[in-house]
């Protein structure tokens, strides 16, 4: 069996890596894989046609900045999948790319192709769906409630979990080692995650620091614990510096310990934390920790997502567990005052969304089948016509 799978940014990575994991132990003795990864999957036998990076491109700006090239990419792509002639054709996120890919393929022969990580439809853009169905076969969907959209559509479409069940967890010697570390002893803790993008980072922290100010007001025992991406980690302790309550930023350049370990042994020891929105909801509810969610974008993106969105909620926990438990703060309501007390709502009575969050890992998969084994079962299945 020969595969072409593409993934262009590191979840999408760790996705295929999982797919190409499952796919040797339920599939076909003599596997073979050709397309476009990152480390985790050339380390599972990814023979990569050239660097990730090259297609990881993200925003408006920087795809038009880097059109021609790109282009070029997903031409001499598409050509490869032609003369190669795989018996299917997994494409990971990256729609932009990928799916443009997909459609060359599909106008020159009838190699099968199936998309992994469902489009938000549900959320904006449902005519994504009906576009993707005139080159897709199949997706392979991370939530639920998402098969439902693309079948509409005229796509298979199978739920097999999301990868976030089967990240590992700290434990109670792994919290109370980084508790010791960072002098924190028994006091509460509150993370505050203003985002890994640089944009993100420089519109939520003026926010999020008042919002500190005024937590470190109202509750002077509370501690701040930043876990920043490595990308922004320079920037995120330049804009904390004149912070109250002495903020802790866990940089993962720092070669001393293990960054994963670190992060999640941060995110278990919390008691609640202030998020931007996105999949971090997810992470924090595997690691039980409470939460509020807010996010802000420029003006421009504010009124055309405003006039698009078709869901009241944005955070996946409210999404997975059909609850509004988790209190998110949106837009032009992205505001120190109310976010605060929400914050201090949820510290004092956490048990509130310990259900939803509980729910959320249950219906994703958790203690089930690992994702990557339903997602090779899944294109096995639908190449044998079922």
């Amino acid at each position: 069996m020969r595969v072409f799978v593409i993934a262009g940014e590191p979840s999408g990575d760790k996705l295929g890596a999982a797919l190409m994991q499952g796919l040797r132990a339920v599939g076909p003795a003599e596997l073979s894989f050709r397309g476009i990864g990152g480390p985790r999957m050339i380390e599972e036998g990814l023979d990569s046609l050239f660097d990730m990076d090259e297609i990881s491109v993200m925003g408006i700006s920087e795809i038009l900045s880097q059109y021609r090239a790109l282009k070029r990419r997903i031409r001499e792509t598409a050509e490869t999948v032609l003369r190669e002639k795989p018996d299917v054709l997994v494409t990971i996120d990256l729609p932009e790319f990928s799916l443009r890919v997909a459609k060359l393929v599909k106008a020159s022969s009838d190699i099968r192709v199936v998309h992994y990580v469902a489009p938000t439809v549900w959320a904006w853009r449902p005519g994504r769906a009906a576009k993707m169905a005139a080159h897709v076969d199949q997706v392979l969907a991370l939530f639920p409630f998402e098969p439902p959209y693309m079948e509409a559509a005229g796509m298979r479409c199978d739920f097999v979990g999301h990868p976030v069940v089967t990240d590992p967890q700290a434990g109670p010697e792994d919290v109370a080692q980084f508790r010791a570390a960072h002098g924190l002893g028994d006091a509460p803790m509150m993370l505050v995650l203003p985002g890994s993008r640089r944009s993100e980072v420089t519109r939520l922290a003026p926010v999020f620091g008042e919002v500190v100010r005024i937590m470190a007001a109202e509750r002077p025992d509370l501690r701040f614990v930043l876990p920043a991406a490595g990308p922004v980690a320079g920037l995120v302790q330049e804009l904390v510096a004149d912070w109250p309550g002495a903020p802790i930023v866990l940089d993962p350049r720092d070669t001393q310990g293990d960054a994963a370990l670190i992060k999640r042994s941060a995110f278990a020891a919390a008691d609640l934390a202030l998020a931007a929105s996105g999949t971090v909801s997810l992470e924090l509810a595997a690691a039980g920790t409470p939460m509020v969610i807010a996010y802000d974008m420029n003006w421009i993106s504010r009124q055309i997502i405003g006039r698009l969105l078709k869901v009241d909620t944005v955070t996946l926990v409210n999404l997975v567990s059909q609850t509004r438990a988790v209190p998110e703060f949106i837009g032009k309501d992205c505001l120190p005052g109310p976010i605060a007390q929400a914050l201090l709502k949820v510290l004092d009575a956490p048990q509130d969304q310990a259900r939803a969050m509980a729910l959320t890992m249950d219906r994703l998969g958790l203690g089930g089948e690992a994702p990557g084994i339903r997602a090779a079962r899944a294109v096995l299945d639908g190449m044998n016509g079922s």
